[in-house]
């Protein structure tokens, strides 16, 4: 099932399982969200709750307990209810049960708000704290972005000139080992070289919006001024690219197992709210 929004400029659908972001298209018919051509990748745009990233072992522990959470956890393979609709926006939700509380043990509810202005699409987080104890959590976006044309052709804009430093992966998990990204005018040239490593991972940015431009032109525009950590990812010679605003990233080897000191990760108080957002700006 999906739930279709629209203006006079924008029309996007997000799919209930997973409130999955699957397509967003302008009145001309431009498709901007990547197809989820599982010879590549069959996603569009995940969202990435309890956790983002991977854990040590794919396991924490909590009050002398272990639980183990697979990659960037349960929320994008479960079903949310629309409990909200305008023809511009629409609020879908879900909440902790006994099968999260297996691998999770923390009431929760998460809330995702998608609304359309003009040639942006805002996608707001919401994670209430339903239980009497403080709940740790990472959330984060995944969209993927098409870009149908050469590679090569395109290029990404940082907001801000700064020292672009990223972290590498080894084994899913974050090392300590990190390169710096050559750039020119703000820009950096996409090429597929750029990921033999997998994603790009910056734990802190002064910039707060990246843009896509193809040939030097801008075509879009991702606003993540909320979120302090981004990942950039593609797959070797696959159409598409993700810009991911982050709260919180995969553990390191270093890492204790203990969720509450896991680094980047957020703390909610009980009865706590959060709020988060990010937006897709269309150029």
């Amino acid at each position: 099932m999906t739930t279709i929004i629209k203006n006079s400029v924008l029309t996007a659908e997000i799919k209930h399982f997973g409130a999955e972001l699957i397509s967003l298209k302008t009145n001309l018919n431009k498709e901007y969200i990547w197809e989820g051509n599982p010879d590549f990748w069959g996603k569009h745009s995940p969202i990435l709750f309890p956790i983002v990233g991977t854990l040590k072992n794919n396991s924490f522990h909590h009050n002398r307990m272990e639980y183990h959470l697979s990659r960037h956890g349960f929320a994008r393979d479960m079903e949310f209810e629309l409990i909200d609709a305008t023809e511009n926006s629409a609020t879908f939700s879900i909440q902790s049960s006994d099968e999260t509380l297996k691998v999770y043990p923390f009431e929760f509810e998460l809330q995702l708000i998608y609304t359309l202005d003009k040639n942006n699409l805002f996608i707001a987080y919401k994670v209430i704290n339903k239980g009497k104890s403080t709940m740790p959590f990472a959330i984060g976006a995944h969209p993927a972005f098409a870009l149908p044309n050469q590679f090569e052709n395109y290029a990404i804009a940082f907001e801000k000139e700064e020292p672009l430093e990223y972290y590498l992966l080894e084994d899913d998990l974050i090392s300590n080992n990190t390169k710096q990204l050559e750039v020119h005018n703000k820009q950096i040239p996409l090429t597929y070289d750029l990921f033999e490593n997998d994603a790009l991972i910056f734990k802190t940015l002064q910039s707060d919006s990246l843009t896509i431009l193809e040939n030097e032109n801008p075509i879009l525009r991702v606003h993540f001024k909320d979120f302090p950590s981004l990942g950039i990812w593609t797959k070797m010679n696959a159409p598409f690219l993700c810009i991911e605003p982050w709260f919180g990233y995969s553990d390191t080897n270093e890492n204790s197992g203990n969720l509450l000191e896991k680094e980047g990760i957020q703390i909610l108080k009980a009865d706590e709210t959060f709020h988060s957002k990010f937006s897709i700006e269309i150029l």
